[in-house]
């Protein structure tokens, strides 16, 4: 098996890499098996069988919950570790019990810190919006603190309680800001719905903390490799997307360090007296403009002045919804592709980013785009950007023309419905 390996940042990938992948839950394996053929043929189109990938299969979910009683297998993290680069399909994790998301746990076992997102149209996907054409917009999330990083304590429990009890010791001012953090608050506040007809209860305090770390080093390795992108890539700027209008010190952080990055290590001088600044003349990536909005404006804007943004920095909750809501101005998420890369280690798994929809599973049905996308995201990844040109060429065709799965043939004008399977068949005919 032959193993990708990176050296000063530049991956080594031998012409028969090892790429190991999680055909997923629910529609995982239908959207697998179209996706597989379509990587295959186009890496054996475009290199003329010089170059083949050798797939290894390894398990997580709920298929390798029922296989080995575990719903992460320490062989699957290992064999990511070890091949560095890998593709899976959508997975299964409960709501509000019991095991945390896997594909959360993928990122942070794995450190990936970045989740790239691309979002553009193909012509003749039905759309929401007027123009859909101007949203070409890549997203760089922060994938491994803010919210997501699980500090959590359940409400009512002793560990809630300890965090309670230390903020009304050593923060005081802070802690009267939880509205019903003490006994007295809970009990003021049900009299007042006994004396409307509440049901009664005990005047428990019951209050969930979450914690939101920040990082000046996270922050600074996702600014650092959303603006090399933009930099490769010829983008017209990186907007720093945030809420640091009310969270000063955690999202408002990540603003002014992004900022200083920008200046001190990309030589960006202010614009019009700041905060927005741009790369001068004579430097790598001159004409750059790095800038920022807040999260809830950027929201708006997205839909309305699109052709304003172009590459996207930010935190990992803001960059969740960003990202699925502006899916859904190109076609939504059963095409949109994405990838969870650290740059520094070449560690990097691609994956569909849509859920297992278990009522489609095993009925050939439902559209393969996100994981096919994926794969092209993973080729080029790769360097072999031929094999990616294909797919994009091959998905543009097979839409152009119009032969299109469910999902997108009850919104399109004369279009002919076909199975996740046949969808891969159109794609592989026009590349």
């Amino acid at each position: 098996m032959a193993t990708i390996s990176i050296q000063h940042g530049t991956l080594n990938v031998p012409d028969n890499p090892t790429l190991p992948f999680i055909r997923g839950d629910g529609t995982g394996p239908d959207i697998w098996a179209a996706a597989e053929r379509v990587f295959d043929a186009a890496v054996k189109k475009a290199y003329g069988g010089k170059r083949k990938v050798e797939w290894l299969e390894v398990f997580a979910g709920e298929t390798a919950f029922k296989k080995f009683n575990d719903w992460l297998p320490e062989e699957t993290v290992k064999a990511f570790q070890n091949y560095l680069v890998g593709i899976k399909g959508p997975l299964t994790t409960p709501v509000g019990k019991g095991i945390r998301s896997l594909n959360v746990a993928l990122r942070q076992m794995l450190d990936l810190y970045v989740c790239l997102r691309p979002v553009r149209w193909f012509k003749g996907v039905p759309s929401p919006v007027r123009h859909p054409e101007k949203v070409d917009m890549v997203i760089f999330r922060e994938n491994t603190e803010d919210i997501y990083a699980g500090i959590e304590f359940a409400g009512g429990t002793p560990e809630s309680q300890k965090i309670l009890d230390f903020l009304a010791e050593n923060f005081p001012t802070e802690f009267k800001k939880i509205r019903f953090g003490t006994r007295e608050a809970t009990e003021q506040w049900l009299t007042q719905l006994r004396e409307l007809g509440a049901p009664q209860r005990p005047a428990v305090v019951d209050v969930g903390i979450g914690i939101k770390p920040v990082s000046y080093l996270g922050t600074i390795r996702l600014i650092h490799a959303a603006i090399l992108y933009a930099i490769a890539n010829k983008r017209k700027s990186v907007t720093i997307v945030h809420k640091g209008n009310i969270m000063k010190f955690t999202e408002g952080a990540f603003r002014d360090w992004s900022y200083k990055i920008a200046k001190e290590r990309y030589g960006a001088v202010e614009m019009d007296g700041g905060p927005w600044c741009k790369i001068p003349e004579g430097k790598p990536g001159a004409g750059l403009v790095i800038k920022d909005a807040i999260a809830d404006i950027t929201f708006q804007q997205v839909l309305t002045r699109p052709e304003d943004f172009d590459v996207i920095a930010t935190l990992n909750l803001n960059g969740d919804y960003l990202s699925d809501a502006l899916a859904a101005q190109v076609g939504g998420i059963g095409i949109a592709p994405g990838g969870n890369i650290n740059y520094i280690s070449g560690h990097a798994i691609f994956e569909a980013t849509h859920g297992t929809a278990p009522k489609y599973a095993n009925q050939d049905k439902v559209n393969p785009g996100s994981v096919i996308l994926s794969g092209e995201m993973m080729f080029r990844y790769l360097g072999w950007t031929e094999a990616a040109d294909l797919i994009i060429k091959g998905m543009d065709g097979a839409i152009n023309a119009r032969t299109v799965t469910y999902d997108l043939a009850r919104q399109m004008d004369a279009a002919k419905e076909v199975r996740c399977s046949q969808f891969g068949d159109e794609v592989i005919r026009h590349m």
